[in-house]
């Protein structure tokens, strides 16, 4: 269905333009709480403070100004069928905050990242991501990624400029690991192929994660070789398949420890504190505090 003229959907004024498209009525927003706060790697920042991605098999450039998002390089179609659950455009996040600010810490950090809004990312690129993630530093890891996408993705262009989709599951399990290395993952290089061979020949079916509760989802994704619990609640909770996880590590947990606890605590009961404190919410209370902790250099 082709659409002329300003569209209205869900709430939000959608305006049609040369390759793009306008969405008014934005709220609880920010660019760079999103794309900068640890859940996503193939959003660049640019000089004018948009930023490029390639998601969901596009590339597009997004900027944001005054409760107006602008999507360039797609339209309106794209909006309703792609963007509108990629940005979790139909989550209300000043009810969400509401709701989660139960002390002081919380309202720091709420305060802080504000603009974060957790994208419902692809699940597959996501689980790779975040298994190339494991013991590693954001830069890295986004030219990781970035790597892999070269390697077996397809093209994909911004004007001139190519870019590359992220891989199926298939396209790494027919390379050998020794090609796969060359994505500079170290040791991940292993597990990501054989995460890869695993989903590419069945033994692991990713569409069955949705139907699972929490518990057996998380479980069933650490089934795949470089998959522990912290990855797996990353994985459940970047690709908006489950909110309630609490994705803890070494880091997390130290943040924890200074923020909360003020004493060395254990995996499991800053686990059983957040489930008790925030409930469903807990995956976007982690995000805030993680956001607040990071920036400010707290848990270091």
């Amino acid at each position: 269905m082709k659409y002329k003229g300003c569209v209205e959907y869900k709430g939000y004024k959608i305006i049609p333009g040369d390759n793009k498209v306008l969405i008014e009525g934005v709220k609880d927003f920010n660019l760079t709480h999103t794309f900068e706060c640890g859940q996503c790697f193939r959003w660049v920042r640019q000089i004018d403070g948009s930023y490029t991605g390639v998601a969901k098999g596009r590339v597009v450039n997004v900027s944001f100004n005054k409760e107006r998002l602008q999507i360039y390089n797609s339209n309106v179609e794209d909006f309703i069928n792609i963007w509108y659950h990629y940005f979790d455009l139909g989550t209300d996040y000043s009810e969400i905050k509401k709701n989660i600010v139960n002390d002081k810490i919380m309202e720091k950090a709420v305060e802080f990242g504000w603009g974060i809004r957790i994208l419902k990312q692809d699940l597959w690129e996501t689980l790779v991501s975040f298994i190339i993630s494991a013991n590693n530093r954001i830069p890295r890891i986004m030219k990781s990624v970035d790597t892999l996408a070269r390697l077996y993705g397809k093209e994909v262009y911004l004007g001139v400029k190519k870019y590359y989709t992220f891989p199926e599951a298939e396209e790494i399990a027919n390379s050998t690991l020794e090609s796969l290395e060359v994505c500079k993952a170290g040791f991940r290089c292993k597990y990501v192929h054989g995460t890869s061979k695993m989903v590419s020949s069945g033994s692991i079916n990713l569409g069955n994660i949705k139907k699972m509760n929490t518990d057996d989802a998380r479980e069933y994704l650490m089934e795949l070789p470089g998959v522990g619990p912290k990855v797996a609640d990353c994985v459940l909770l970047y690709s908006g398949t489950k909110r309630d996880v609490f994705p803890t590590d070494v880091w997390v947990k130290r943040v924890m420890e200074e923020l909360y606890f003020k004493k060395k605590t254990a995996l499991k009961d800053i686990q059983k504190m957040a489930k008790e404190r925030f409930g469903v919410l807990s995956g976007f209370a982690q995000q805030y505090l993680f956001y607040y902790a990071r920036e400010n250099k707290i848990g270091v």
